[in-house]
């Protein structure tokens, strides 16, 4: 249980786990993985490994500081104490904002494969069922967040060990009656070659993939409600690296092998759907349809609690509504939940009423988040191993790899993503970047603003502010 807050130890370790793993596995490795390997070709492995390589690296510093001082806030409260007030306001808020959009881009993908099932009701019918469900979910208790997510997240687990290990009996040539006549690893540099469109595939591969990865800090916001907070984040830090391996590299590299990169399909039924149809297994779409599925509603089960979970730290630092700090006695933040949710369904009503627009800007304004969070995390672990070098070594039980070289290198690579999609215009990234740049500097604003507020009241003799707890 995160110390001196509300919030309950209702996650088991099999919770845990399974958030763990399921983090890393977004609707948009299904969804989006055909684009980047129309733009790369099998070079989109390289993209992949590269932002793999990134988010091995951004997670070994937030495990550094998570497991030193788990807290709900995660990065958000470690940048507060490391960098400054103004600085978990402002991404502790950003990051709110990305999850409460993700909550509406979710239920409509959900609202559009169910409406596909069952016609009679609306597709706004079906987001609005998604939304409240999910939302009764997180209502009752964390545990039950936990259960539902270690199923969905399960599912999505067999789902792409199946897919891993079929492919690969195919591509092998010993899928008993398959007769797979383009599988091949020949595929990877038969057709145009490895990188078929340039070196510089590989970035554009870059920005298309880069944002399918965001969730994988989720297990160290969740660890604070856990029963052994530090265990758990040590764990997940350091089984990161396989589960991107093995779940991200693994099943794309299955995809280019069982198809050539360039085979229409890919772009027409999506990369996964066209390489089991590749395979002739029956009702593959609907199948893919069903794992999509699941995704979504992992995504909107993690994403309402994400939230929630931000906004009462939030809460708890001075830097929100202090009622998004009460739980009740399930030790459920029931008002950070709401809050997050209304947002999410006012997102859902702009995506009917003006998609192109409202909800457009919505979606471009929160896109580059995630590369924001990073470069974060990365300045507030060059802080905060400092302090905990000074002040309680004793904790540094996990630790970042070659400090603080490998950690400024990261910092450069992801100022350097950030500077590409600058120049592009044909993937969006100048406006995604720009409009993303806006809402964040409004934030900053207020945060500054807040800040000399604050400064100037006369503060208590007697009390000390919340967020300069001792790392000791």
């Amino acid at each position: 249980m995160t110390p001196g807050s509300g919030l309950q130890a209702g996650l088991k370790n099999r919770h845990l786990s399974m958030i763990a793993i399921g983090g890393v596995i977004g609707a948009g490795l299904f969804v989006g993985s055909s684009s980047g390997i129309a733009t790369a070709g099998p070079g989109i492995l390289l993209s992949y490994a590269l932002v793999g390589t990134l988010v091995v690296l951004v997670m070994r510093m937030l495990g550094e500081m998570s497991a030193a001082n788990p807290a709900s806030g995660s990065f958000s409260a470690h940048a507060d104490r490391a960098l400054g007030r103004w600085a978990g306001f402002s991404i502790g808020w950003l990051y709110w904002f990305f999850w409460v959009v993700v909550l509406a881009v979710e239920a409509t993908a959900g609202a559009k494969i169910l409406e596909g099932w069952i016609p009679a009701v609306p597709q706004w019918g079906w987001a609005l069922i998604v939304m409240l469900v999910l939302t009764a979910t997180n209502l009752v208790s964390v545990g039950s967040y936990g259960e539902f997510e270690f199923w969905f997240a399960g599912i999505k687990v067999v789902a792409i060990g199946a897919f891993i290990v079929v492919g690969a009996l195919a591509v092998f040539g010993v899928l008993p009656g398959v007769d797979a006549e383009k599988a091949s690893f020949g595929n990877l540099t038969s057709h145009g070659g490895f990188l078929p469109h340039g070196p510089g595939a590989i970035l554009t591969g870059v920005l298309l993939v880069v944002f399918s990865f965001m969730g994988s800090e989720i297990a160290t916001l969740a660890a604070g409600e856990s029963e052994d907070p530090q265990r758990a984040v040590t764990k997940s830090t350091n089984s990161i690296i396989w589960r991107i391996g093995v779940f991200y590299l693994g099943s794309i590299l299955i995809v280019v092998a069982l198809l050539p990169w360039n085979d229409p399909s890919i772009k027409k039924d999506g990369s996964y759907v066209a390489a089991l149809d590749s395979l002739g297994i029956a009702h593959a779409g609907q199948i893919m349809n069903f794992i999509v599925l699941t995704s979504v509603l992992s995504c909107l089960n993690s994403g309402l609690y994400t939230a929630s979970r931000m906004a009462f730290s939030l809460g708890e630092r001075g830097d929100a509504p202090k009622a998004f700090a009460r739980v009740n006695s399930r030790g459920v933040p029931l008002a950070a939940i709401l809050a997050s949710v209304v947002f999410g369904f006012v997102a859902v009503f702009f995506n009917y009423l003006s998609p192109d627009k409202i909800f457009l800007f919505l979606v471009n304004s929160s896109g580059a988040v995630a590369l924001f969070v990073w470069l974060v995390i990365c300045f507030s672990q060059l802080r905060m191993r400092k302090i905990l070098q000074r002040e309680a070594p004793e904790k540094l039980v996990v630790k970042m790899w070659l400090y603080p070289y490998l950690t400024w290198a990261t910092a450069t690579l992801i100022v350097g993503v950030l500077v590409y999609m600058l120049f592009d215009t044909e993937h969006d990234g100048r406006e995604t970047v720009l409009l993303s740049l806006m809402v964040a500097a409004v934030v900053l604003v207020i945060a500054v603003v807040k800040e000399r507020i604050r400064a100037a009241r006369p503060a208590p003799a007697a009390e000390a502010p919340a967020d300069k707890v001792s790392v000791g």
